[in-house]
């Protein structure tokens, strides 16, 4: 069981920093306490479901991530929604990151 709580902690640390937000920033926008968070981050202490979905929805990430790390369909909408509000010309771009990023990551690998 810890060894999930570290993974799930891990998640929430990846995901938070990621939208650069400190603890408190997170603990406020999902309504729970900042050392809820920083227990969650650490693995010391499961979270209640309705924290979990506190949480995730603050992220904006699906609850199979977070518990699972797995990417749901509710991720990729996500995601489709940003890219979606690209113009043309941004969205080639973002597609020429991708590509990189992709390719990059491909080499690394093989």
């Amino acid at each position: 069981m810890s060894e999930l709580l570290a993974q799930i902690g891990t998640r929430i640390l990846e995901r938070r920093k990621q939208l650069r937000l400190t603890q408190e920033e997170l603990a406020e926008q999902a309504e729970i306490t900042a050392q809820t968070i920083s227990y969650a981050e650490l693995g010391k202490k499961a979270l209640r479901p309705e924290n979990i979905i506190k949480i995730c929805s603050a992220l904006e990430i699906s609850t199979d991530y977070l518990l699972l790390g797995k990417i749901s369909s509710h991720d990729c909408a996500v995601l489709n929604q940003k890219v979606s509000e690209l113009s043309p010309v941004q969205y080639r771009h973002l597609e020429d990151i991708i590509n990189s990023y992709i390719a990059a990551v491909n080499e690394k690998e093989g």
